[in-house]
């Protein structure tokens, strides 16, 4: 360990390991090799870079813990409630939840892999249960709900691969949420061949004492398309960390995302965006509404390897903040090797408009409403991004019911 950078100790989970182990499905090469890298780096401190505006002590001092068996309700999901679905309880498949078509294999668990920072080394130490979900060739397999449930005082470790085959298509809604204080720490590792299309919409309404950690990667071949959108209005403490790799010649990434957050929320949406054959293109936009002390990070990165010439990439970040108390740290970087490229980032940070709210309000309109309006207005350029009615309106109804 670095003495210039302390780190936050990771004691608690290496000693739920420790007990643990014996039971933990799988080879426990990796995770032996999870635990030996946090004995030797910890979590990530104050003075790491990537973790600069987001810390985890709160994270260094949960206890996990096993916890009774529980019966959590689903989430309310609308139209969506007869959608094939996979529900996971505390990071463990809850198979009277779940269900599946015929187009769609899931096989459990998933395998550790290797661990490539302290979070996913954390996700490797402890998973005992993931899908393994793969599209043949040339399949459209519709959409699918992946939902994860948290529980009071539990530790979730979920391990998940998605895979598309040349061609093939697949809608994947994951929806977080759950009750009391816990921790989600899920990893995905998605891999796209030659023309697959995933449209991958994110949900994260964990409780509001509840600590999420999301990493997902996504390889993704020529012409392939990996379409992403996050939505996160819930947990005290999120960090979402978000790799795509644009492998293939004409490979396409969209890292879209939207943060409303209160009280005192911290939510951390950070993306790196390789780009490593030619013709490739990428979008990102990410929108935040902060009010009280909420604060929002984002941190985006696209980088162009020499090879990867006639690029097109895009990252905007954008913050509404509600509140004078309310904070956004935002940090676009470009690196660029390639001299044929088109690339632009930029960034903007803004209150309500005063003058669009008293029109509102002398219209007629009450002000809790037309404050409610010009909310809805700031985030429909981000909503719009997601192709697809059904989970277009689901995440419109959860935001418009935000006060």
């Amino acid at each position: 360990m670095n003495a210039l950078t302390p780190a936050l100790s990771a004691e608690n989970f290496l000693a739920h390991y420790e007990q643990r182990r014996a039971a933990l499905p799988g080879d426990p090469a990796a995770r032996d090799a999870a635990a030996s890298y946090l004995r030797a780096h910890g979590l990530p401190g104050p003075r790491d870079e990537a973790w600069k505006y987001t810390s985890l002590r709160p994270l260094a001092d949960f206890a996990p813990a096993d916890v009774a068996p529980a019966e959590p309700s689903l989430p309310d999901l609308g139209a969506l409630a007869d959608t094939p679905r996979l529900v996971f309880v505390n990071g463990v498949l809850s198979p009277e939840h779940s269900r599946l078509s015929s187009s769609i294999r899931a096989s459990l668990p998933a395998t550790p892999g290797p661990a490539a920072d302290a979070v996913t080394a954390l996700n490797t130490l402890l998973t005992e249960d993931g899908a393994r979900i793969a599209i043949d060739p040339g399949t459209d397999a519709g959409l699918l709900l992946l939902i994860h449930l948290g529980t009071p005082h539990a530790s979730a470790f979920p391990r998940h691969t998605i895979s598309l085959g040349a061609r093939a298509r697949l809608t994947l809604l994951e929806i977080a949420a759950g009750t009391g204080a816990y921790l989600h720490n899920a990893v995905t590792q998605i891999a796209l061949a030659e023309e697959a299309h995933l449209l991958h919409a994110r949900l994260q309404t964990e409780s509001e004492t509840a600590y999420h950690l999301s990493t997902v990667t996504a390889d993704i071949a020529e012409r392939a398309t990996y379409d992403s959108f996050t939505l996160t209005i819930g947990a005290a403490l999120a960090r979402t960390t978000m790799h795509a790799s644009l492998a293939g010649p004409h490979a396409h990434a969209a890292l879209n995302a939207a943060q409303r957050l209160a009280g005192q929320q911290h939510a951390d949406f950070t993306t790196i965006v390789r780009h490593a054959a030619p013709d490739g293109t990428s979008r990102q936009t990410v929108k935040n509404v902060l009010d009280d002390h909420a604060r929002a990070v984002f941190q985006g990165r696209i980088e162009v390897a020499q090879i990867a010439q006639r690029t097109d990439g895009y990252q905007m970040n954008q913050a509404l903040l509600l509140s004078d108390r309310a904070e956004i740290d935002s940090k676009p970087e470009l690196e660029i090797f390639a001299d044929d490229v088109k690339c632009s980032h930029g960034a903007t940070v803004g209150a309500l408009d005063e003058d669009q709210l008293f029109y509102l309000v002398s219209r007629g309109i009450p002000r809790p409403e037309a404050r409610a309006i010009l909310i809805h207005a700031f985030l429909e350029d981000a909503l719009a991004a997601i192709d697809n009615d059904a989970i277009r309106t689901h995440l419109t109804g959860l935001i418009e019911s935000r006060p």
